[in-house]
């Protein structure tokens, strides 16, 4: 159950990554391993910070969510080179 639960907050925070930084979006399974990946590297972010967005659904989605905003950023940076 907690797969399901990682793989949907990966793929609304992938979309909504997305949206944010004003892309097009990937499709279901580019939102899904943006949102992963994002997930990986806002946790790791946060740690070095020693910030804490808290736990549960909110927090994860969060996390995620600027996570996969940064891995975004550096894509279109490489994109650009």
């Amino acid at each position: 159950m907690n797969v399901i639960w990682f793989c949907l907050i990966g793929i609304v925070a992938g979309w909504l990554a997305g949206r944010l930084m004003r892309g097009g979006g990937f499709g279901l399974l580019g939102d899904l391993v943006i949102g992963v990946l994002g997930a990986v590297i806002g946790g790791y972010v946060f740690g070095l910070l020693g910030v804490g967005v808290g736990g549960g659904l909110i927090g994860s989605l969060v996390t995620a969510t600027i996570g996969a905003m940064i891995l975004l950023f550096l894509i279109r940076l490489v994109k650009r080179a």
